[in-house]
């Protein structure tokens, strides 16, 4: 059946603004050019839409007409929240977001039907600001979830952040401790330096560099969860006289210290605190001293549009938070510190398949997620989560940059 024959006969009990919206968004999909897709109707009529014949193909099963309208309404954030409430499946949901982000005139967020949700969504943003009080509130929204709820899915280390996979046959556990030692090098970290860690996680960084090569480790965190479990594993690993991992903001650190790490933490950063992260840490790295910033990135060219917008990431799995793009860190490092670039790489390939595999094995542990008292749409929503990312990395939609900065001892 084709688009026009769908909307002609829709049922009689359809909403007429859900009538209306279907008929949009199908319009919108008969000039969709990222691949074929396969849309089950809630009344179970199958409807062809993309391009023919397509080498990219994705099913997708919808069980309410809400979903058109919220798709018509809000965009990617709309499609998000359908499947949160359980409105539509897919079969490939990792395929079905690949194609979407090929090509994304279905959710473009700029058109009139859109201005309600985007004077929302602008408003949420001004308050999920990263002040000093805004900054701990939204950090614990994420990671003060539960540490049971991470356990079920990161490796024994605890890392949630990208893995290195070095070669092609090695674990999840070898890709991450590959990338913490691979840090290490880099900085070149000598018994008795004074680190300080900007994003504490779990711990895994900072008992790796206590253990391995005996430096003293400064760790700071804005989660509750995070630093219970975190100064527990330090004990446990017997590198507590090392690592001292404080509940304390960016902002308000002081002292000096011989080298700088910051793993995936300046996402939580936001666009107008820039200045002040790597201005606060330009004055406490010593001269002669070298950091490690490890940052999930958007695209120079589309960082502009990207950062005066709102996504459902945003929104719901990490609010206040900002991709940054190159361009923009280097700017701020220009005006504000007298660090400069010596080294830098995208590893933004690793995390789709990190991400896949945090993806299974979230998936293969849901009755355990159940037990945690995690709901339905909570579980879609990371299910959503996990598959959107995944797919953003794979078709480089976004990138992943480890940079080594480094104070020269004259300024």
């Amino acid at each position: 059946m084709n688009k026009l024959d769908a909307v002609a006969v829709l049922p009689s009990r359809v909403p007429l603004r859900e009538r209306l919206a279907t008929k949009l968004v199908l319009a919108q999909l008969a000039r969709w050019e990222a691949g074929a897709l396969t849309l089950t109707l809630p009344d179970g009529r199958v409807v062809q839409c993309g391009a023919r014949g397509a080498t990219h193909h994705a099913n997708l099963t919808v069980h309410d007409w809400k979903f058109f309208w919220r798709a018509l309404t809000a965009g990617d954030i709309g499609v998000g929240e359908s499947y949160m409430a359980g409105e539509w499946d897919c079969d490939d949901l990792v395929q079905l977001c690949r194609l979407f982000l090929r090509d994304q005139s279905l959710l473009e967020a700029r058109s009139v039907w859109t201005l309600p949700a985007r004077v929302r969504h602008a408003l949420l943003r001004v308050v999920r600001a990263n002040t000093l009080r805004g900054s701990r509130r939204n950090i614990q929204y994420h990671y003060d979830l539960s540490n049971d709820l991470y356990r079920l899915f990161l490796d024994d280390s605890l890392t949630y952040s990208c893995a290195v996979f070095e070669e092609p046959d090695a674990s999840l556990e070898e890709a991450q401790h590959h990338k913490i030692d691979e840090i290490c090098r880099r900085l070149d970290l000598q018994p008795g330096m004074h680190i300080l860690e900007i994003g504490s996680g779990w711990g895994a960084f900072a008992i790796h560099a206590a253990r391995q090569y005996q430096c003293r480790v400064t760790s700071l965190t804005l989660s509750d969860e995070q630093l219970q479990l975190a100064r527990e594993r330090v004990a446990t690993a017997g590198v507590a006289s090392l690592v001292d991992i404080r509940l304390c903001d960016y902002r308000t650190i002081s002292g000096s210290f011989d080298r700088i790490v910051s793993i995936e933490m300046f996402e939580a950063v936001g666009y107008e605190y820039y200045g002040a992260f790597f201005g606060r840490c330009s004055q406490v790295l010593k001269p002669n001293g070298k950091m490690f910033l490890q940052t999930i990135y958007m695209n120079d060219q589309r960082f502009d549009a990207y950062r005066r917008d709102f996504d459902w990431n945003r929104k719901y799995i990490f609010p206040g938070s900002l991709l940054a793009s190159v361009d923009a860190i280097t700017a701020a490092l220009k005006y504000h510190t007298q660090l400069r670039v010596e080294w830098m790489r995208d590893i933004g390939v690793h995390y789709a398949r990190t991400l896949r595999i945090w993806r299974e094995r979230f998936m293969r542990r849901l009755p355990e997620v159940r037990q945690l008292g995690f709901d339905e749409p909570f579980i879609r929503m990371w299910e959503f989560y996990l598959a959107s990312c995944e797919a953003s990395f794979a078709v480089r939609y976004i990138g992943d940059v480890q940079m080594l900065l480094a104070r020269p001892a004259m300024e």
